[in-house]
């Protein structure tokens, strides 16, 4: 009788986590009647128009690399 109880309880604990990843009573983190703001394609395209353009194009290695002379050429 009493491994039946240490097998009873030990089981009780090995299925307590299992209950908090149920569903919640309150209809909380229900997706489907959650309301997803509209995005403003005139003012999205605006903001990208005012972007400026760099002048000269970026090199993310540029600091790595040494800087090349193309004046010179090698042998």
């Amino acid at each position: 009788m009493k491994r039946f109880t240490v097998a009873a309880v030990i089981l009780a604990l090995l299925a307590t986590p299992t209950l908090a990843q149920g569903r919640r009573g309150g209809g909380g983190g229900d997706t489907k009647t959650e309301q997803k703001p509209k995005v403003d394609e005139k003012a999205y395209k605006a903001a990208l128009d005012r972007i400026p353009e760099p002048k000269e194009k970026y090199d993310p290695w540029g600091v790595t690399k040494p800087a090349a002379d193309p004046a010179k050429k090698p042998k």
